[in-house]
């Protein structure tokens, strides 16, 4: 009756129908239906067909609101009927095997796990247990196993743990069962308390006995008895026991003869599962010594260069990369010690932080190498990733880690709390004499307003170092009619294209045709024109000069002369160069300091057949970069600069100075596999061991380290302001390790570099490795080049940094320090930073940075043009010396207003009662891209643009454009000579190890005290891993944002107005991206000049600006 009942349900909807066979389902259980095994067994039939052949009738059973998924589940937690049992395992099979993990994890949200591990447990029972039940109950538990993260402890509490292993231990050969019981176990193996229990009952045993060497039978049985394996030998246990019966011999033996024999590729899953067990094996150190006794080195490296030609196995490339980077002997740097090779003894020992820890530590300490079990797979594996070319942002600052950020209330309300008496800031008003100057000496009336024109030898454009746009400013009418002699048609062309800040007259469009043409021939001759070396051995004397005053010259020349009857500054340079230094003869008398091997350098001619005798003069004329760079002026500037290592040498490009690109530089396209392929070049220095040539030819730590003299080995040099190499060796015949010199008084920070390197051949390409960076990403991965300064190009007029280099990456590398010289954490690994050069002039001297140059002699230089440059009728310009650094260099401070309209009360009190903005930059002496960016603010200041010269009729900058002069002369990249981060020690700065912010905060703090709080703070920064320029500041609200609490429970008010400047800088400046600033206070953050001025002065518009080091992604300025 009920089946005649049923049948006459085939006219009706198919949803319809469902919702009735589900519903009569539903009645079976509560057993208001008579013969209940029959219409049970019956019903669960239909409802398997629909589901088997209707996708609609699995969504419906599933959908949101439905009790499909709990009358069936019900149904089968009550019935004891096989069949119908076997019915709903088959459509709760057909269910999830369709809709993905969605379905799988209704099933587990309604207890399906719970259910399904009791019905193992019964029919466990059974002797023998039915095959068909227990097929179908491990494939339906694997799959919703998946979505049920504590299916391995209540698989444990059901007793069911052992069930699936007696299976597979007595049906060995009965594959069909076999599998889904492997499934099972691996989803059980993902509890490491259910890892360590099934190792115990020799699950791992078991395993090796269904892997074995190729076979075409079986194969989907291996691949899934590999992953089982691969998850159960991440428990540390499974894995000593797999050591300990020698199966990492086993499972390479087995690996290398899949690979033999696979050789259409069609096992590609097997073989990666065999390494996935090599990987979790060697997760330990008795793991990764095995793999090294066993030759896996060997082993996985020639086969994986047997793969890289077949795309399609990337994916066995990439795991063998990471296993061979991890078992990878981990080594210590090849120094005597970590600890800087330069020593500063401080005026006071800090009691507690890093100094005080490193002081404390004892000797040798960092010759310990860290060889715990503990292998951050998920670092190595994310850096692999990048392979794939997308580059993940892992430095987004909008994402911050919770436990970081500042929740308490009172934290984060700013108090004004001046820290200091009155008394004590008294000192400070020397450095504000514009707010009690009467100007009554000067004649001010009825002044006119006249434009910023310094003399004709000035009147050369402001040098930024990338490369400009052309600018369509108006041409200012007092530089009209200014004669313009150019040394050289490239820079021509280059400072025609670059921005006019000084009123740069522009070239009209037939010139610079012209010197297109001109400088297409120029680069179309032939390499035989240059002089030889032994020529330019024999020169006597090489000089270098500015060009007379009465030549007005707009580019820089250097152009070779046989005569001069000018009495230049002169770098004596006998014929001979065995007399001479390393780095060149003295410049002047008094404080040695030399330039580098010039007269060991090859110089192009610039005529063709023009050569010199050896005792002819050489006369090198170089015209001025910028108006406001002066060679004369920077060497004598630079007798003054004190290094804690006397450096004596100057490097020619702070010397020449230099000019932007004269085309745009875009942002390199990385090769698909290079930090692969350089990974790969390093494991060979394992396996053929005697291909490494090993030789030491630069060392700091070795005085006597003699220069190579064989003419194809490249020559060192960084003992120069801001230069940091520390030992370079040779490894390959044209590839170098490179080691940077860490931050004085500290035994890391390693990011910065700059040196030299000479002695080069053409056609050659050269790969240096700087082994020790600590980042652990840089956008050298993204794009960024390293900066190059050639000689040979400067003396042909063309001084410029360009980006250069190939095969660039950055990745984690086998060298590493000890956890107790890393501060009693785990113990850090280092990075490479690798880049290939081909140089294009022979025995060239070239300049390597990691961002351009600017030293604390260029800024004293700069400062010193500028205030021999301006107009005291327009603009009042004082340099003071704020305070002394710890090696006794003045750290200068800066004011620029405009000269008030008169001498009258009303303009005098307009005049000191202008709103202060107070700038600082360089805190970290490895973003020189902060003083660049200070210098553009500095020369626009100080330009007779409108704008400036509103800005400065509206306010008084005070500006401290380098607070940490110390770090930027001995090559730091982040600390001063204290060995500690500046921007960490704004809240309580020490005036004896830190004079430079104690003074700065003290100026900050003497402004409140007189109730003329700055308008604007701002610190200028790089950033090493983002793009683009962006701004940090304070917000009570935003913080509040990323926590639970609530802003506006608080009875919070706050003032927008710290987003206008950022927004106005978005809505003016292309490179600037509104999108990345924050404005979240971190609690890692509360002793930066941001956080301190805003919390403690009570600056509200309080920031740090951001500027990258790589390039743009977006408007303009996009690469």
């Amino acid at each position: 009756m009920n089946k005649a009942k049923i049948s006459s349900e085939k006219s009706v909807p198919a949803s319809s129908r469902t919702l009735s066979l589900l519903s009569q389902l539903e009645k079976i259980n509560v057993g208001s239906v008579s013969g209940e095994p029959d219409n049970a067994r019956y019903v669960t039939s239909k409802i398997l067909h629909m589901v088997q052949s209707q996708e609609k009738t699995r969504k419906e059973i599933t959908s949101k609101g439905s009790t499909g998924i709990d009358v069936i589940l019900s149904t089968l937690e009550n019935t004891r009927d096989l069949q119908t049992i076997l019915n709903i395992l088959n459509i709760l099979i057909e269910v999830v095997s369709v809709g993905g993990g969605r379905r799988a994890s209704v099933i587990v949200t309604k207890g399906g796990t719970q259910i399904l591990l009791q019905l193992l447990l019964t029919a466990s029972k059974d002797c023998p247990p039915n095959e068909e039940l227990m097929v179908l109950l491990h494939t339906l538990l694997a799959k919703i196993g998946q979505k049920d993260k504590k299916i391995g402890m209540k698989a444990r509490i059901t007793g069911v743990l052992s069930t699936s292993l007696n299976l597979v231990k007595h049906n060995l050969q009965n594959h069909r069962l076999v599998l889904p019981c492997l499934q099972v176990l691996r989803v059980y193996s993902t509890n490491s308390v259910n890892a360590v229990s099934l190792g115990k009952n020799g699950v791992v045993e078991l395993l090796f006995k269904i892997i074995g060497p190729f076979s075409k039978k079986n194969t989907s049985l291996i691949k899934v008895a590999l992953d089982t394996l691969a998850a159960l030998l991440k428990s540390k246990t499974n894995a000593r026991r797999a050591v300990d019966r020698g199966y990492v011999q086993v499972l390479l033996t087995i690996y290398i003869d899949w690979h033999h024999h696979d050789g259409r590729h069609r096992y590609m899953l097997i073989r990666k599962g065999v390494l996935q067990c090599i990987k979790s094996v060697t997760n330990i150190k008795l793991g990764r010594k095995a793999f090294l006794d066993a030759n896996g080195m060997k082993i996985l490296y020639n086969t994986s260069q047997e793969c890289l030609a077949v795309r399609t196995l990337d994916p066995l490339v990439n795991t063998s990369s990471l296993i061979m980077r991890k078992c990878f002997p981990k080594n210590r740097l090849p120094l005597p010690t970590i600890k800087s090779a330069f020593h500063f003894q401080l005026p006071v020992i800090p009691a507690s932080g890093p100094v005080a820890q490193l002081y404390s530590l004892p000797p040798d300490v960092d010759d310990v190498v860290d060889e715990s079990d503990d292998n951050d797979d998920a670092e190595i594996e994310t850096e692999t990733e990048a392979e794939t070319e997308t580059e993940i942002d892992d430095d987004k600052d909008q994402h911050f880690k919770n436990d970081d950020i500042e929740t308490d209330i009172n934290k984060l309300k700013p108090r004004r709390e001046l820290g200091r008496s009155m008394e004590e800031l008294k000192m400070y008003e020397q450095f504000f004499p514009e707010l009690s100057e009467n100007f009554q000496e000067l004649d001010l009336v009825s002044k006119e307003r006249k434009p910023f024109a310094p003399d004709a030898n000035m009147s050369r454009p402001i040098v930024v170092p990338t490369a400009s746009e052309e600018n369509s400013a108006e041409v200012n009418p007092s530089t009209k009619g200014v004669a313009l002699k150019v040394c050289s048609p490239l820079l021509a062309e280059g400072y025609n294209r670059r921005p006019v800040f000084l009123g740069l007259p522009k070239k009209d469009n037939v010139k610079d045709s012209n010197l297109h043409q001109e400088n297409d021939e120029k680069n179309m001759l032939p390499s035989s024109q240059c002089l030889s070396q032994e020529i330019v051995k024999g020169l006597d004397r090489i000089s270098l000069q500015n060009n007379e005053k009465s030549d007005q010259y707009y580019g820089t020349g250097c152009v070779v002369k046989k005569e001069s009857k000018a009495n230049p500054t002169t770098l004596a340079c006998s014929k001979s160069c065995d007399h001479v230094s390393p780095c060149g003869g003295s410049l002047f008398e008094g404080p040695s300091v030399q330039l580098g091997k010039l007269c060991c350098t090859g110089v192009d001619s610039e005529e063709e057949g023009d050569s010199s005798s050896s005792g002819e003069h050489v006369m090198l004329q170089v015209s001025d970069v910028s108006p406001v760079h002066d060679c004369d002026l920077y060497l004598e500037i630079v007798k003054n600069t004190k290094s804690i290592p006397d450096y004596s040498e100057v490097a020619y490009p702070d010397y020449f100075g230099h000019i932007p690109p004269p085309f745009k530089e875009p942002i390199l396209e990385r090769p698909y596999g290079v930090q692969r392929t350089k990974i790969c070049q390093d494991i060979e220095r394992l396996i053929y061991q005697n291909d490494i040539i090993d030789r030491v030819v630069y060392d700091l730590d070795n005085l006597s380290c003699s220069v190579p003299e064989e003419a194809d080995v490249l020559k060192f040099n960084s003992k120069f302001e801001s230069g940091n190499l520390r030992k370079v060796i040779q490894i390959r015949k044209n590839e170098y390790d490179l080691i940077l010199n860490s931050d004085i008084n500290s035994n890391h920070y390693h990011q910065w570099f700059y040196f030299e390197v000479s002695g080069m051949k053409t056609g050659i390409g050269y790969r240096f490795n700087i082994i020790n960076c600590e980042k652990s990403n840089s956008q050298f991965n993204y794009g960024m080049q390293p900066l190059m300064y050639s000689v040979q190009e400067a003396l042909h007029s063309r001084p410029c940094w360009t980006r250069v280099g190939r095969d660039i990456c950055y990745y984690k590398n086998h060298f590493s320090r000890s956890s107790i010289a890393a501060g009693g954490q785990k113990g850090k690994s280092y990075y490479t930073i690798t880049f290939t050069v081909t140089f294009r002039h022979k025995d060239d001297v070239c300049y390597f940075a990691y961002h351009y140059p600017y030293t604390y002699t260029t800024l004293k230089m700069h400062l010193k043009k500028l205030e021999s440059m301006h107009n005291p009728q327009q603009i009042y310009f004082r340099q003071d010396v704020l305070c002394e650094t710890l090696a006794g260099n003045s750290c200068p401070l800066v004011t620029i207003t405009a000269m008030p309209e008169s001498n009258y009360y009303e303009h005098i009190s307009q005049f000191r009662n202008r709103p202060y903005i107070f700038l600082s930059a360089r805190v970290h002496p490895g973003e020189t891209n902060a003083s660049w960016v200070m210098k553009g603010t500095l020369e626009y200041l100080m330009s007779n643009s409108p704008n400036a010269q509103c800005l400065r009729e509206s306010y008084i900058f005070k500006i401290i454009p380098m607070l940490n002069p110390d770090g930027v002369i001995n090559g730091n990249h982040r600390c001063s000579l204290s060995g500690e981060d500046l921007n960490r020690q704004w809240q309580n700065p020490n005036p004896d190890l830190h004079p430079t912010i104690y003074h700065a905060k003290g100026l900050l703090q003497y402004l409140a005290a007189i109730n003329r709080l700055p308008l604007v703070y701002c610190d200028y920064h790089g950033h090493s891993r983002k793009k683009n320029v962006f701004m940090y500041g304070c917000s009570i609200k935003e913080t509040m944002w990323h926590t639970s609490v609530n802003a506006a429970t608080c009875g919070l008010t706050e003032d927008p107005s710290y987003r206008v400047l950022p927004k106005i800088l978005s809505q003016t400046a292309p490179a600037f991206c509104m999108g990345s600033c924050s404005f979240v206070v971190e609690k890692s953050k509360e002793s930066t000049a941001r956080v301190v001025v805003w919390r403690e002065i009570g600056v509200q518009r309080s920031y740090t600006m951001e500027s990258t080091l790589c390039g743009c992604d977006q408007g303009k300025y996009k690469c």
